[in-house]
């Protein structure tokens, strides 16, 4: 499968991934401009974006680009000491590189945030057209057919007393963040007593949904509902920022890893020790003694 195929693929089952291009390359690196590789979320990376070696950098700071979901470029020179990092830009050093610097733009591909609507009502539609102007992905299903899923961004319920029970009941169990009911508070109050969710639970469901701006339309009701959802969204954001990839030290050259499945690793003694290439790997497995200072 090409690059270009796999990266339709997994924008296809929505899974982030960072896109790596090669911009600029200087001889004697094996990458040319031009070059591609995906990152996906597990520090795996498929095509070529250069050596083994250039590759543990792209997978370190692919993942450091997934998890801020902000582009970077990565500049990857030869020699021991890095130079000046700046907003949008870091440099990292490579003393396995034969030569030559080799520059990499690192895009993010994360799915927009699903957004589940239950109902065919004038506020479902009209949450479905304004949410997707807000970058939401945004499913428009009946009661009977929702599936929400751990990963959704919120299921708001909008369909007048159809199917709102077992939807509103599998997004609480699975810790969707945002769930919302639209629906007076005489009868929402009367919905969520019937939920079979605990007591912790039922109180996360916003009814009725949305922030009180006097709505009255359909779409005046979906702008508050929205707003809802991104403010909490935000404020999420700011008390639990991304968390930064792990990262170990290569003991052998120095370099600074993923400390994912998919760098080099071995295990010693109980304590694992991850490289940037399987020929540090093999150097440490050959006498751990010699790198158990640095390790």
């Amino acid at each position: 499968m090409s690059v270009t195929d796999a990266a339709a693929e997994l924008t296809r089952t929505r899974e982030p991934f960072v896109q790596a291009t090669v911009v600029r390359a200087q001889k004697p690196t094996s990458a040319h401009a031009g070059d591609t590789a995906l990152v996906r979320a597990d520090g795996s990376i498929d095509g070529f974006v250069g050596g083994t070696c250039a590759e543990a950098s792209v997978r370190e700071y692919g993942l450091v680009a997934l998890s801020t979901n902000e582009p970077l470029l990565l500049r990857i020179v030869p020699g021991e000491v890095a130079g000046a990092s700046e907003e949008g830009a870091v440099t990292v050093a490579n003393p396995c590189l034969s030569g030559g610097a080799v520059e990499i733009f690192l895009e993010p591909r994360v799915p927009a945030p699903r957004v589940l609507v239950v109902g065919d009502s004038p506020v479902a539609e009209a949450l479905a057209d304004l949410g997707r102007l807000l970058g939401f992905a945004v499913d428009l299903v009946a009661g009977d057919q929702a599936q929400p899923a751990a990963g959704d961004a919120a299921l708001v319920v909008a369909s007048h007393g159809r199917g709102e029970e077992p939807a509103l009941t599998a997004a609480l169990r699975l810790g969707v963040p945002y769930v919302g009911l639209i629906a007076s508070r005489i009868r929402g109050a009367g919905v969520l007593a019937s939920l079979d969710v605990t007591d912790e639970e039922r109180s996360r469901v916003h009814s009725p949904a949305g922030l009180d701006i006097g709505g009255r339309t359909a779409a005046e009701i979906a702008l508050s509902v929205l707003a809802e959802l991104v403010a909490e969204r935000r404020a999420a954001e700011r008390h639990a920022p991304a968390p930064v990839p792990a990262t170990a030290i290569d003991p052998v050259c120095g370099m600074t890893v993923a400390a994912v499945d998919s760098s080099p690793h071995v295990t010693v003694d109980g304590t694992t020790t991850w490289f940037c290439c399987a020929g540090c790997r093999s150097a440490f497995v050959e006498d751990p003694a010699r790198y158990a200072r640095t390790a």
